[in-house]
């Protein structure tokens, strides 16, 4: 928990508020942070997780244009391919979250200097 003047935050709602994520998206990331060098494709987080396919497939592209997950292409010996996801290093979701809270902070000092 973090404390600001009356209020309490929870880092979790911090990054959900600041990456703009969904309950469910949430869900994932932590999915994917708890189990950082691992690869999994949307099949198998839907399985883990008990969320619906498309939930996922939404959720890892929206992660992914963030830049919260890394995704790869396997080929599969038949023909075709399968994409799979996983977490960037915690360093890396570090720095977008200090990124993103800089830019809020930069808002609220410049609305302060305009009082």
């Amino acid at each position: 928990m973090i404390d600001f003047a009356c209020k309490r935050f929870d880092l979790d709602e911090i990054t959900k508020c600041a990456l703009g994520l969904t309950k469910a998206e949430m869900k994932i990331m932590k999915f994917f942070f708890e189990h950082l060098g691992d690869e999994f494709n949307s099949h198998e987080v839907s399985k883990i997780l008990g969320l619906n396919l498309t939930t996922i497939q939404r959720a890892v592209k929206k992660l992914h244009s963030k830049n919260i997950v890394i995704r790869h292409q396997k080929n599969m010996s038949k023909g075709g391919y399968i994409y799979t996801y996983e977490a960037v290093l915690k360093k890396e979701m570090q720095d977008i979250l200090k990124k993103v809270i800089r830019k809020w902070f930069e808002k609220v000092e410049s609305e302060i200097d305009k009082f």
